[in-house]
């Protein structure tokens, strides 16, 4: 098995509760609003990241969307649901990677996992700070979102 750790909106900032929370952790996906590079130079001390660019982060540092593939498993990132223009399952994703709501949140619909961290930045909206994993096993994934003390 496989353990992936998910993060959105941390605008410009990563709370030590995050990185130790992540520690254990493959590879790290960053669903947007990173807010700075100084952001996912923290996360790369831990694994390897795959990143993509919100409505916080300007230029082409970040791709809008990304593909990555963890055992066996082909995962679609985006920042927001919203601007997803293709079916994940008939182009053969397992999961879609999301953020920008700071809502924390995880459904499967038509064999895919729309997997949404919640934000592990500054709180906002009264929401907990959350992170997520990703458990990979035989090209099937699950998801727990994980609350921080903060």
């Amino acid at each position: 098995m496989r353990r992936i750790g998910v993060i959105s909106d941390t605008h410009r900032f990563v709370r030590p509760e995050a990185l130790t929370a992540l520690r254990d952790v493959e590879h790290i996906i960053h669903a947007g609003d990173i807010g700075s590079p100084l952001v996912i130079d923290e996360l790369r001390r831990i694994a390897a990241v795959t990143a993509v660019r919100g409505n916080v982060d300007h230029g082409d540092l970040y791709p809008e969307t990304a593909v990555v593939e963890l055992g066996g498993a082909l995962i679609y990132v985006i920042h927001s649901i919203d601007d997803l223009d293709l079916d994940p399952r008939a182009a053969g994703f397992s999961a879609v990677i999301y953020g920008h709501s700071h809502s924390a949140a995880q459904e499967a619909r038509n064999g895919v996992l729309y997997f949404n961290p919640g934000s592990a930045g500054p709180r906002r909206f009264h929401l907990p700070v959350s992170i997520g994993y990703l458990m990979v096993r035989s090209r099937k994934i699950t998801g727990e979102i994980v609350h921080l003390d903060v």
